[in-house]
């Protein structure tokens, strides 16, 4: 039982990373097209938060026998922070404010919940009241592409819901929820069981809308549409080019 809790652990780590890393393509491209278009930055905040909060609940001196979920979840820490500031430095006026304000909150919870678990609270008290902190926000995590899935269900179109980051979801929450059963950790299964069934629909409405990418009904714009986009990437193209060492590949 300790030998299998270990490989899903294991395997947990690894598909996880590969979960942080998906959106690096979604960020690429908001890299060389200087917008973040309409890709939503609130699952990369909400990810962070939980990161922080099931980082925290893996140490030691919390939950026992957990320190695979506080490797992996440090490394997913640092690296949706430096998504979350692309996301920042990319976005516009309004939705840079709501970003930044969705940060600060997540800041501030997870210092609130650090602080009450040190300061005030020890032994299975403390391991039960991060648990729940750590489940609750990552099913709001797992629940943050609901308002993706609902856009895909409304334009017919997987344009915005990366193949890659479905795949991640579903595997990852799979994993971790075996690892949570082994373990009889209910603070791990239970919510990642949720996000695994959650992986399960965006990969099922991707394999529904995966040949239609966007595509809209002709219009008398049309034409005008097209020509402008073609000058804008090739401004894009061209600045790409002068920064390339600056921007990247």
């Amino acid at each position: 039982m300790d030998i299998a809790h270990f490989i899903f652990g294991v395997f947990g780590n690894a598909t996880a990373l590969f979960l942080f890393l998906a959106p690096a393509i979604t960020f690429k491209r908001i890299v060389r097209s200087k917008s973040t278009e309409q890709f939503s930055g609130i699952p990369y905040v909400m990810t962070l938060l939980n990161n922080l909060l099931s980082a925290w609940y893996g140490l030691p001196f919390v939950s026992e026998n957990n320190i695979l979920v506080s490797t992996i979840n440090g490394t997913g820490a640092v690296i949706e922070s430096i998504y979350v500031l692309i996301f920042l430095i990319f976005a516009p006026k309004k939705e840079k404010a709501k970003i930044f304000g969705l940060l600060m909150f997540v800041l501030t919870v997870f210092a609130a919940v650090a602080l009450v678990s040190v300061l005030a609270l020890h032994g299975n008290t403390r391991k039960i009241f991060c648990g729940f902190a750590a489940a609750i926000f990552s099913i709001i995590m797992y629940a943050s592409p609901l308002s993706v899935v609902r856009m895909v269900i409304k334009t017919k179109s997987v344009e915005f819901m990366p193949f890659f980051l479905s795949l991640f979801v579903f595997l990852c929450g799979t994993s971790w929820f075996i690892f949570g059963l082994l373990g009889h950790d209910p603070f791990v299964a239970v919510p990642n069981g949720f996000g695994s069934g959650l992986g399960t629909v965006q990969l099922i409405l991707y394999f529904i809308y995966r040949n239609n990418r966007g595509q809209k009904k002709p219009d008398p714009t049309a034409n005008v549409s097209v020509e402008m986009g073609q000058e804008k990437s090739q401004e894009v193209k061209q600045t790409l080019t002068a920064n390339g060492s600056r921007v990247g590949v």
